[in-house]
């Protein structure tokens, strides 16, 4: 979610054409909160929060209107409702919101095959390549913007400029529902005035590197010297705000896009202190991270956890394997290990992850031996059975019971028994819509 709130809303005019502003960035305007005003209409013009209002839950989306009052994404719900009290609080759907998206990309695509997707309610154009049907870059915005409403009921702000960094700031600019077009003849006019901030990769410690050296403005670092600005804040990050801030990037539409990492986190209602209800926990995200890496055909290199403490303290402890594994046993195990080593000492825990990291196409097959073959099996099985009877037909003994098994020697001696019960449950071959009811043991 942006944290633009509307206030320093710029437009361009209607007879802007944006020649040589070939590079569209749309973005939907408080996306998750629009959809949800579709049922609502009476809330237009109200502050209204995203989120579930009980327990620990975070802010999804808020209005411009409740953005006003300092509601950003990710805040606990309970902060923002003390940061603006009249605020109304909606669940979210996110079957609605991926349902939405997907009508909105496909008008998208019905202009340029040059989609690049960069989340649900976000994507770069490159309409060149449309000009001689549909008009000037400007008209194409604009048509795109007439028809998202039409035909979803919602807005979107572009921006059109001849960079993905200029589009992108243009489209911020033009929240909500607006056009700015930025002419690479202007791109420089444009950019010079704005903040630091403005630029990609500036974040707080940054920011505060280029203050200290008296840079304020996108021009001032655009003047500065590229020497100066790689003592400030190292070579690579020096040279990247040398480029932005003189309008440069030469990065294309890239249509295409692969996954980098795969995870999962839980927030908990309560803060939690037993290690044991921990792991759990880490024993349902490392089934869910090795499920969607089977799906997708992918294997990780490196398994990583998050955990936020109770005072928002949050820690990340990463380990790479030998070899890419797509085995939820084997990311539960190294999981676990790395949360062990933190020696939390029962801090309270507020959040907990699992990722797989350095994603890699296929799986083990390359290797001499596998160590993971009969956990590789057992959970390939049970992915064709959940597919087949849906997720909750087979899950693990440990999530139900309430019991964490540690240790490898446990571990593997349920592993034969696992794979074992799955293929009885396959060799059973039950009646289609005739569950099998049977739970794993982790």
């Amino acid at each position: 979610m942006s944290r633009q709130d509307g206030l320093s809303r710029r437009v361009s005019d209607d007879d802007a054409s944006g020649e040589g502003a070939h590079i569209l960035h749309i973005d939907m305007d408080a996306f998750f909160a629009s959809v949800e005003l579709l049922d609502y209409p009476e809330l237009r013009g109200k502050p209204v929060i995203i989120g579930n209002p009980t327990g620990r839950s975070v802010v999804t989306s808020a209005t411009y209107e409740a953005r006003r009052y300092g509601v950003t994404a990710a805040m606990p719900v309970s902060k923002a409702i003390r940061l603006c009290p009249q605020a109304v609080i909606l669940e979210p759907h996110h079957a609605r919101y991926s349902h939405f998206s997907k009508r909105v990309m496909t008008i998208f695509e019905e202009a340029t095959p040059l989609v690049e997707k960069l989340s649900i309610d976000e994507a770069f154009l490159d309409v060149a390549g449309a000009r001689r049907l549909l008009g000037t870059p400007a008209e194409i915005g604009r048509m795109l913007r007439r028809r998202v409403h039409e035909e979803t009921g919602l807005t979107c702000s572009v921006g059109a400029a001849g960079s993905k960094f200029v589009a992108k700031l243009a489209s911020s600019a033009a929240k909500p529902d607006g056009l700015l077009v930025v002419p690479p003849a202007e791109t420089l006019q444009f950019l010079h005035p704005l903040p630091i901030r403005a630029l990609w990769g500036v974040g707080g410690r940054t920011e505060e590197s280029l203050l200290r050296m008296g840079l304020r403005t996108v021009g001032d670092v655009a003047a500065a010297p590229l020497s100066v600005l790689e003592r400030a804040v190292g070579a690579a990050t020096g040279r990247k705000l040398h480029e932005l801030a003189r309008g440069v990037d030469d990065r294309r539409i890239v249509t295409q896009s692969t996954e980098k990492s795969v995870g999962h986190e839980v927030t908990f209602d309560e803060d939690i202190r037993d290690p044991a209800r921990i792991k759990r926990e880490i024993l349902g995200l490392s089934d869910r991270v090795g499920q969607r890496l089977r799906a997708a055909g992918l294997s990780g290199r490196t398994v990583s956890i998050k955990v936020r403490y109770s005072d928002f303290t949050t820690v990340t402890r990463s380990r790479t394997l030998e070899d890419p594994s797509n085995v939820s046993k084997r990311f539960y195990e190294e999981a676990t290990d790395l949360f062990d080593a933190l020696h939390t000492d029962g801090r309270a825990i507020r959040l907990i992850g699992v990722r797989a990291e350095q994603l890699t196409e296929g799986g083990p097959g390359a290797l001499l031996w596998d160590p993971d073959e009969e956990w590789r099996e057992a959970e390939t099985m049970i992915d064709s059975l959940r597919k087949k009877f849906g997720s909750g037909a087979i899950g693990s003994a440990a999530l139900l019971s309430g019991t964490t098994r540690t240790g490898r020697d446990r571990a593997a001696a349920a592993s034969a028994h696992r794979a074992d019960q799955a293929r009885r449950e396959a060799d059973r071959n039950p009646l289609d819509g005739e569950a099998p009811q049977s739970n794993f043991g982790a």
